[in-house]
């Protein structure tokens, strides 16, 4: 599973439908609603979240991985050390961060790519990724029907 900053995982885009979602990934495991009336699919063998925003006509907006399989730039990265992962998003001019800690996770956000690593025992255990919003204060989607 490659992981493509502002654009998604594989051939999953930010602004696709659920139908277009599952065409491509089959039905989710399970489903189930957030407290913002979003919909989110569940796959289980993928270790995969897929969130659809309700104020967006349901489109993909969000990915949560924590699939150890998961790449970015041809590199693994949930369940590597914290300090190789940031290393190979250096090589890549990704450097700014913002960090914060809450019982013991270390989350780290890349806003320019909507990027969130979580990182316990000092290794990266989950992956979130959002759609990315332009200057038009409006999400960039990657997908068009």
């Amino acid at each position: 599973m490659e992981l493509h900053l502002q654009h998604g995982i594989d051939r999953l885009l930010f602004g696709m439908t659920q139908k277009y979602v599952e065409a491509l990934c089959g039905k989710p495991n399970s489903t189930f609603k957030d407290d913002e009336d979003n919909i989110v699919y569940v796959y289980n063998k993928e270790k995969m979240k897929l969130t659809f925003y309700a104020q967006e006509d349901f489109r993909l907006g969000y990915m949560t991985m924590s699939n150890p399989e998961l790449t970015l730039f041809a590199n693994k990265i949930v369940h590597q050390p914290w300090d190789m992962v940031n290393g190979n998003l250096a090589l890549q001019k990704i450097t700014k961060f913002e960090a914060t800690d809450e019982d013991g996770v270390t989350m780290y956000f890349n806003e320019d790519n909507w990027l969130l690593l979580f990182v316990e025992y000092d290794e990266v255990v989950r992956v979130e990724l959002g759609a990315v919003i332009n200057d038009k204060d409006e999400f960039s989607w990657k997908f068009n029907e």
